[in-house]
This record gives C-alpha cells, sequence and structure tokens, in this order.
C-alpha cells in the first residue's frame, strides 16, 4: 500500500508547479528500483499510464474499468506449497510494477473501502489512506494541508 501511495503521490505540487517523479529517465529509473522494478523505459512508461488511471479512479472522474488494458496479458496461476494455496502472477516483465499497484489498489479497495482518496485541500493534488478509526481523515498532511485550511478558517472567522 505504501508503493501505491508513492505511485499516486509521485506528482506533487511544489511551490505551485508540478514535479513529476517517473517524467526524467534518471529520476524514474531511480524511483522503480526502489520500488522493485528494473527503471526501464517500457517499465516507467507503463507506470505513468496506471499512475495517472489510478488517480483519476480514486478521484472518482473515472471508471475501474479504464484500468483493464494495464493487466492484458496477465494471469494468476495457482501453486500448492507446504502453507497451502498460493497464487502466483504472471505478467510480461516491463508490466509487473504497473501490474503490482493495481493489484494493490484492488487489494486497498477490497480490505480498506474508501479509505483511498484525494486530500481535501483544492491546492494539492496528493492521496491519502485513511487508517483512523473514525474515517475522517481529509489532508494529506496535517502539518501542511491540515494546518492551512485551519488557519484559513480561523481567519475568515476572526475577519
Amino acid at each position: 500500500m505504501d508503493a501505491l501511495l508513492d505511485l499516486l503521490n509521485s506528482r506533487p505540487l511544489v511551490n505551485g508547479e508540478e514535479q513529476d517523479a517517473l517524467g526524467d529517465p534518471a529520476g524514474g529509473r531511480r524511483w522503480a528500483r526502489e520500488h522493485g522494478g528494473d527503471g526501464t523505459l517500457a517499465e516507467l512508461a507503463l507506470l505513468r499510464e496506471a499512475r495517472d488511471a489510478l488517480r483519476d479512479v480514486v478521484r472518482g472522474e473515472s471508471s475501474p474499468a479504464v484500468l483493464s488494458p494495464l493487466l492484458e496479458g496477465v494471469h494468476q496461476i495457482p501453486e500448492i506449497t507446504s502453507d497451502g494455496l498460493q497464487w502466483t502472477v504472471r505478467t510480461p516483465p516491463h508490466a509487473r510494477l504497473a501490474v503490482d499497484m493495481v493489484l494493490a489498489w484492488a487489494a486497498t479497495e477490497e480490505r480498506l473501502p474508501g479509505r483511498l482518496r484525494p486530500c481535501a485541500n483544492d491546492e494539492c493534488q496528493l492521496f491519502l489512506l485513511d487508517r483512523s478509526r473514525a474515517n475522517r481523515a481529509r489532508w494529506c498532511s496535517m502539518a501542511a494541508c491540515g494546518n492551512r485550511e485551519k488557519a484559513r478558517r480561523h481567519y475568515e472567522r476572526t475577519r
């Protein structure tokens, strides 16, 4: 789930300008390797496609059906081990990391439905996974976005 959040948050706004951790080959290669990939150009292209599709799905701007092309050629193979039944995902090597991200999203939606969401700050492009008991987290960071919003509301009340 952490890798999924890292992928979704790989296009942050910094001083009002969008930065893309997967945008240049060197930075993208580094990001992919840190998350278990190879960093090939084909892998980076699929990661960017997966990220953008997942961002749209999480925001509710697209149906999960847009993720289907990312799963083409992927097979789940059952294997009996000493621990019981285990499923192995077989995918083209350059697609493995993007497929892992789609599967992580599906697992998150199954285990924690509605808890993966965009930050409530309209000027922020980041996402959060609400792990709170009350399911009321709204900001990617209380220190940044949450504090700004609270300060803005306080200023409006006292004006």
